[in-house]
């Protein structure tokens, strides 16, 4: 399986609107798949027990996608949903950012049927990822959306609970892009601080689950710009992966080292 990167374009994303595919040397292979349903793409997710991706595609609808980029589910266009990242939660319902309604929806996985509210609706400002942790709580970064308004923290829910959350994480260098729940069970953050400013400092932050304390940060290495970081995502040999502007950065999870660019988009 190649490498895959979602591209979104538009004013917020200013990328290539398509899902790419690179080889594990960085070499770009082209677009995954023809159909033209996916547009404008944001978020990636495999399917805990099926060979599938699912994706959320800017025309409001969602999708699952077989080995070959061959789209074998479809939502169909769901009126207002503007859905951001998506991840499978301990029920194996697809889990959806809706970031106009500023909350999440849960999907059955055949996309077959309409979606429920996880949470109540404006529960954040604008929110920038989200995850579950071990203990089955939801864990649901706070960030600044587009027009600057929000708020930079990350919140959690209990099992089952949709309000009110409880404030995990205060840190004042943080300002959220996306979260990952780690292999060892702590939340991973990416960072922008301050948001959309031109000397914003960047940055994957670890925080404890149990009690929100920083453990550590991840620092881009001087080979690469790392800069407007986004997506998250764990490879199976345990190295975490970092989506920023041109770049897909690595680190090695265990010593916290930066890796490098695995992917430039740009010369």
């Amino acid at each position: 399986m190649p490498l895959l990167v979602t591209s979104a374009a538009g004013l917020n994303g200013d990328g290539y609107g398509a899902l790419l595919a690179f080889d594990l040397d960085g070499q770009r292979l082209g677009t995954f798949g023809e159909d033209a349903r996916v547009a404008d793409p944001r978020g990636l997710a495999v399917h805990p027990d099926e060979p599938l991706l699912f994706l959320n595609s800017g025309t409001n609808r969602l999708l699952a996608l077989d080995s070959h980029g061959k789209v074998v589910r479809d939502s169909g266009p769901i009126e207002g949903l503007n859905a951001g990242g998506g991840v499978f939660g301990p029920d194996h319902r697809y889990h959806v950012g809706l970031r106009s309604a500023q909350t999440i929806m849960a999907f059955p996985s055949g996309l077959d049927a309409p979606g429920e509210h996880v949470l109540t609706p404006g529960i954040v400002p604008f929110p920038r990822g989200f995850g579950f942790g071990r203990d089955g709580r939801l864990f649901l970064a706070s960030g600044i959306g587009p027009n600057g308004d929000g708020d930079d923290t990350i919140v959690a829910f209990a099992p089952g609970k949709r309000t009110p959350p409880s404030v995990l994480v205060t840190d004042p260098e943080l300002s959220p892009l996306d979260l990952m729940i780690s292999p060892n069970g702590d939340i991973v953050v990416s960072s922008e601080h301050p948001f959309g400013t031109p000397d914003a400092i960047t940055t994957v932050r670890e925080y404890d689950a149990s009690d929100g304390h920083l453990i550590r940060v991840f620092c881009p290495s001087g080979s690469v710009k790392f800069r407007k970081p986004r997506g998250l995502r764990f490879a199976p040999d345990g190295n975490l992966y970092c989506v920023a502007q041109d770049e897909v950065i690595a680190f090695d999870f265990e010593t916290g080292d930066c890796l490098g660019a695995v992917v430039r988009f740009r010369a």
